[in-house]
């Protein structure tokens, strides 16, 4: 009995196996957080799911200018897009709470974009660029109209600043020739660009197009970069063959060498503001104005249209000849028949002359 007693009091007391259920708080509340936020995740998809899913079905541009209404912008992505698109985009705006009516230029909507995309573009994006192509102009007025139509400002602040002698100074320019700076080509303006700007634009295209190549050229021909504008003008109201644009060109220019006066009939329809004129008369020859080259000696003041960059290239690469008259194929090809001599170019007047005739156009 003694022994068993002494084992039993010297034996070890046994350690449970049993791991204690007890987790770390921070476990317990990361795990939490993780299951709310798979919650939220869930919820949030299916929320979203039908603004993701729902998307243009065409590529369009929404114009937005500042106090533009919610319901007009619906309005418009409604005609631009489809009623559908356009509810779920202005649904989202609203939920966001987004001021729309401080928002103002031009946002591009992709054919395949989703409305959640173009709700948040609407919301804080950026506004996109619009396209401006200038071609086929002649006047102020042509080329205001033109970028009126393009952009947000109306024709008449286009024109006035086309018309401010400061603003085109600061240009090197003038109002004369100020259309000068505006190539034919296609530009990329944001929508509610002010027209100063646009003009500062237009002269940065500019200089990166008389680059120093160009620029020597002119100045080898004797003349200044506009000049050269102006010339290409005229050229391409003369001729839209482009092989023979650099004929032309050499043409005048072996007449202001010489001296003589230009008598170019695209500057008499310039300075008469009547382009579809088809016959010029003497009496339209002989109206005063500085435009007209059968009444002033040397260029006009400046461009008589908005030339293409081939034809000023055209004028800057004439071939040499010692041609001064020219006068359209009696084929009614469109192209010229040139002549250093006024007999030879009479000769080829009444070849022209006669054709006219037979086709019961001219008596």
């Amino acid at each position: 009995m003694a022994e068993a007693k002494k084992k039993k009091s010297t034996s070890r007391p046994r350690t449970s196996t049993k791991k204690s259920s007890n987790k770390p708080a921070w476990k317990k509340w990361f795990k939490a957080c993780a299951i709310a936020l798979v919650v939220l995740a869930a919820i949030g998809a299916i929320f979203l799911a039908p603004y993701l899913t729902t998307k243009s079905d065409k590529d369009a541009m929404l114009f937005i200018s500042k106090g533009t209404s919610i319901e007009a912008i619906k309005d418009s992505l409604a005609h631009n897009t489809s009623d559908q698109f356009a509810e779920k985009v202005v649904t989202l705006l609203k939920y966001t709470h987004a001021d729309v009516s401080k928002r103002q230029g031009a946002f591009k909507i992709k054919k395949g974009e989703s409305a959640f995309s173009v709700a948040r573009h609407l919301r804080s994006g950026a506004a996109n660029e619009v396209k401006v192509t200038i071609n086929n102009l002649r006047t102020k007025e042509d080329l205001a109209a033109r970028l009126a139509k393009s952009l947000m400002r109306p024709k008449e602040e286009f024109l006035d600043a086309l018309n401010d002698k400061e603003l085109c100074q600061s240009l090197g320019m003038n109002p004369d020739n100020v259309t000068g700076l505006f190539m034919a080509d296609t530009y990329q303006f944001l929508w509610d660009v002010e027209p100063a700007k646009l003009m500062q634009h237009m002269k940065k295209f500019s200089d990166q197009f008389w680059n120093d190549e160009r620029k020597a050229k002119a100045q080898k021909l004797g003349l200044s970069p506009i000049e050269v504008v102006t010339l290409a003008s005229i050229v391409e109201g003369e001729t839209n063959k482009a092989d023979e644009k650099g004929m032309v060109a050499r043409l005048y220019m072996n007449r202001l060498k010489q001296k003589m006066k230009l008598q170019a009939d695209p500057t008499v329809k310039f300075a008469l503001k009547n382009f579809a004129l088809r016959r010029i008369t003497f009496e339209d020859c002989s109206v005063q104005s500085p435009w007209n080259t059968y009444y002033v000696l040397g260029l006009p003041p400046g461009p008589i249209c908005m030339p293409e960059k081939s034809s000023i290239d055209a004028v800057l690469n004439a071939p040499q000849h010692n041609y001064i008259y020219m006068c359209a194929k009696e084929d009614f090809s469109g192209y010229h028949n040139f002549a250093e001599t006024y007999a030879q170019h009479e000769a080829y007047a009444a070849k022209y002359h006669q054709a006219l005739r037979e086709k019961g156009i001219r008596r």
